[in-house]
């Protein structure tokens, strides 16, 4: 059976003593015992401060985006073996924001991600439609393409140490959350491309949702069929609030 996933992506936010004050309060208000898997995605600059913080837990913590390069004259770029390193146990892959406002295809999201599995790190990989994608009736096509040049690359096999992430761009930092129903059919379409090359493959991996997940809405977007938990933005800074995600998904 799929365990509930829930993964708190912050973004370009936090400082020192806001990310201390953050992981003190989850560590104090997270139980292991029968609530989500949990991991959080801090800046670069705060992943050395928050895996000592989190050593002693069983929150998981990772990155929000790498290069695919092993190394080299890259500055500015991190690699997946200096993430290891730090013992992140994930990395966001193709995030729609580094689709959009980094110009990230699909064939470099493909490359970040074997990357990622290269060095040991479990990749997160977001797929998702804009709001004319959806206005058209291409959010299923989108979807689609996205994960099969994935596929192309690095092989079925490879989404067994994966996950996937649906976040619908019209629903990321909107406050709009796309129903039950929209998120399902979509979760559904993708858990059923990847069963199209292997049925083992798509049974066992964790789907998560990701647009505006909140406290009030999260109960109902993980009682459906194969929503496996939340990728979550601004709620995720809030220790409050992604303490009831990370409940509803226990």
């Amino acid at each position: 059976m799929r365990r509930c996933l829930v993964v708190g992506n912050w973004k370009m936010h936090g400082s020192v003593s806001a990310v201390t004050a953050l992981v003190a309060a989850l560590k104090n208000e997270i139980s292991f015992d029968s609530h989500a898997e949990v991991a959080v995605c801090p800046p670069f600059v705060f992943i050395s401060a928050v895996a000592a913080a989190l050593a002693d837990s069983g929150i998981a913590w990772g990155a929000q985006t790498l290069d695919e390069h092993e190394k080299g004259a890259f500055t500015g770029e991190i690699s997946a073996a200096m993430l290891a390193d730090l013992g992140c146990r994930y990395v966001i892959v193709g995030h729609s924001e580094r689709r959009s406002l980094y110009a990230e295809d699909d064939s470099r999201v493909a490359a970040k991600f074997m990357a990622a599995q290269a060095s040991g790190l479990i990749p997160i990989l977001c797929v998702g439609e804009n709001l004319q994608q959806r206005e058209e009736g291409q959010a299923l096509d989108i979807v689609q393409r996205q994960l099969t040049a994935v596929i192309a690359m690095a092989g079925i096999e490879a989404f067994n140490r994966a996950v996937v992430a649906y976040e619908p761009v019209w629903a990321i930092g909107t406050g709009k959350t796309a129903t039950p129903e929209q998120a399902q059919q979509v979760h559904a379409h993708i858990r059923q491309v990847l069963s199209c090359a292997d049925a083992a493959v798509a049974e066992q991996i964790q789907i998560l949702y990701g647009g505006s997940v909140n406290a009030g809405n999260a109960l109902e977007l993980f009682a459906s069929l194969d929503i496996d938990g939340a990728l979550v933005g601004g709620a995720s800074l809030k220790s409050d609030e992604f303490t009831a995600i990370c409940k509803a998904g226990g």
